[in-house]
């Protein structure tokens, strides 16, 4: 859009630039930022045209954006060409992630490159490499605390090490996802230091207050996140004598958006990180970007337009790079993390999808699908060029953020609901085989999250225990089941490290004083390899679970009607066990697929009737994409085993 008080400041600052950016490998660079200056332009003027120094620090930003687009390779930069042609490329059925952290998984990022073929086995094709910038040995929230945005952690490696790993991820056709922390930094990063050490522009780059006063407005309205742990949002630092605001931990410092000068240095990190080849970025705790007193200090709408202006200076520099939004957030508001008013996404292209993830495991706790259906029909529509990640587990805690109104309406009451979903899976439930955690209890409401292995959630744990050969099989099962629907979904499925194999809960955490006090790293584990070998012998429980995986990646990657192009539809059941939706597109290989699940540990037969009214299983045999099997259909129905799902092509 070309609107004249924001293309005079964009010309009054490009003939600012060097002239030696006018030639003709250039031409993309301006034809980007003319698109998108007056989006940039009007961000950063509601943002910060109050402030005298708006037009040179709007001068720092595009001379920012110059200099990283002209240190992006020619490689990336055919990339950015040709990803910008197929706009959606991201949301084609054939990408299925992981997410593992380098420690864990590998060691090092060296020895993540002799695992490639352990992911391409499996089928794997985008990796998420949770935190690996430079970080404190201690005090440093599994790499969520950053030192150094620019620096490999020498734990994991050198930049070396990651350049080579890029490179063979390349050849592999294989993305890779990073992490960059947005919200805050170490109390160890050189801005901090600087910040302690009296410099008044540092400290103007956090949260920094003199007395109480003002952090107890704060406080008043703001909800806690670690309450057990890490009670208050903020903490005295007795080097500056001053209150600074901690909203996760007392050495994590929340960085302040309302200086433009943050924003253009994580702006500057982003683009860093896209020049390396990183073709997915998360944006760690986006929900929090935006400070205002009286308020949660949540999902504020300044938070959206400063991840609007982030993605607009991006697409000038990498289009091809996309946005993962950490907001485990409700229905509600995590679509506004996609964009609002919008046809296509413009603040993130890719967003957690939490709510599925908890809705899941309430279905395997109930044995029943009501909240599942309720839940998913509350899901709002995301836009068109955005995708969910779905997933069974990940490295942080079972949030269970369904709202209440699905629980009622699913026939449930919400307090003593969640308490059920706490008791069933920290074993206080007796016909509960899960063994897991309660984490971030609040004493002051009763509310608590969950972490736990999903091996051990599903049962595994303690069924081996016991050597009970059908709590075994019933445990297998429900973890097969749960990554079924989670790819039959709709969106970029993705796995989380030692799942493949049913890693079980890991408690060496107990032993570090660092990790000692905070339950989730049990299910963060240090792979053992000879365990994950076993994957190749016939009969483990390792190679049961793996080859079902891998079978289920495998045909989900050939059915069309899995591509994320919002083609879900609900299908009502009179059973409150089972539950069905179908997915459809125009063209392809299996274009259209009925996906039937039963989460009882009881087989049903389903009546046949709701899905004729709509032209299907009208035949007498119909197969199941999964499995390869034939499916006879009778006139009572339609049998589903227990803790199964059908993709059955229609």
């Amino acid at each position: 859009m070309y609107e004249q008080i924001s293309h005079a400041i964009l010309n009054d600052t490009l003939r600012q630039l060097s002239t030696s950016k006018q030639d003709k490998q250039w031409q993309f660079f301006y034809t980007r930022l003319g698109a998108n200056f007056y989006a940039i332009y009007s961000l950063f003027h509601h943002l910060y045209g109050h402030r005298p120094d708006f037009k040179p620090q709007l001068a720092h930003l595009v001379a920012v954006l110059a200099e990283r687009y002209g240190q992006r390779s020619a490689a990336l930069k055919a990339q950015d060409l040709a990803r910008e042609q197929d706009h959606a490329w991201f949301m084609h059925q054939k990408w299925v992630g992981m997410a593992l952290y380098c420690e864990g998984f590998a060691g090092t990022l060296s020895h993540m490159q002799t695992k490639l073929a352990y992911l391409q086995e499996l089928g794997i094709n985008m990796v998420h490499i949770m935190p690996i910038c430079d970080c404190p040995e201690t005090n440093n929230d599994g790499g969520y605390a950053v030192r150094d945005y620019k620096k490999i952690d020498p734990r994991y490696g050198t930049e070396q090490d990651l350049d080579q790993l890029i490179h063979l991820m390349q050849q592999r056709e294989m993305l890779l996802a990073l992490d960059v922390v947005v919200n805050h930094t170490s109390d160890e990063h050189a801005w901090a230091i600087k910040a302690k050490q009296g410099n008044a522009t540092y400290q103007d780059y956090y949260y920094m207050f003199d007395d109480r006063t003002l952090p107890d407005i704060y406080e008043s309205t703001m909800p806690e996140v670690f309450p057990e742990q890490a009670p208050g949002s903020f903490t005295f630092n007795a080097e500056t004598q001053k209150w600074v605001m901690t909203v996760f931990n007392h050495y994590q410092w929340d960085l302040n958006y309302s200086n433009p000068a943050v924003l253009i240095e994580i702006l500057d990190v982003i683009l860093f990180w896209a020049n390396k080849g990183v073709d997915i970025l998360r944006l760690d705790a986006v929900a929090f970007l935006w400070k205002k007193m009286g308020s949660s200090c949540q999902n504020e709408r300044e938070a959206h337009l400063i991840l609007q202006l982030l993605k607009d200076c991006c697409q000038v520099v990498a289009p091809s790079v996309l946005f993962i939004a950490e907001a485990i957030v409700s229905p509600t508001e995590i679509i506004k993390y996609f964009g609002e008013d919008a046809v296509n996404a413009k603040e993130c292209e890719i967003a957690y999808n939490a709510t599925l993830m908890a809705l899941l495991w309430d279905a395997v706790a109930t044995k029943q699908t009501q909240l599942l259906y309720k839940g998913i029909e509350g899901l709002p529509e995301k836009l068109d060029r955005a995708t969910w990640l779905n997933y069974v587990r990940c490295h942080d805690d079972i949030g269970l953020g369904f709202s209440d109104e699905s629980i009622i309406a699913a026939g449930f009451d919400p307090v003593s609901h969640r308490r059920f979903l706490v008791d069933y899976y920290t074993g206080h439930y007796e016909d509960s085989n899960a063994k897991g955690f309660a984490f971030g209890v609040n004493k002051k409401t009763g509310d608590a999250r969950i972490s736990g292995a999903l091996a051990s959630l599903a049962g595994l744990e303690t069924a081996l225990a016991k050597q009970d050969v059908s709590a075994i099989d019933d445990a297998i099962a429900t973890i097969s089941l749960l990554h079924n629907f989670m790819m039959a979904f709709g969106g970029m499925p993705l796995l989380y490290y030692g799942d493949a194999v049913g890693t079980l809960n890991d408690d060496a955490y107990l032993i570090d004083s660092s990790k000692m006090n905070d339950n989730r790293w049990v299910h963060r584990p240090t792979l053992d390899w000879a365990k994950m070998d076993k994957r190749q012998q016939k009969g483990t429980v390792e190679q049961r679970i793996f080859s079902a995986i891998k079978q289920l990646i495998a045909v989900r990657k050939e059915i069309s009607a899995f591509a994320d192009l919002n083609n879900r539809a609900l299908i009502a059941l009179d059973n409150p066990h089972v539950i069905a939706f179908s997915r459809e597109v125009a063209t392809g290989m299996h274009a259209r697929v009925l996906v039937i699940a039963n989460f009882d540990v009881q087989a049903h037969c389903i009546p046949t009737q709701a899905f004729q009214q709509k032209g299907w299983l009208k035949q007498t045999m119909v197969t199941d994409l999964c499995s390869g099997q034939s499916i006879p259909l009778t006139a009572a129905g339609i049998v589903i085993p227990k803790l199964t799902a059908y993709w059955l092509s229609i």
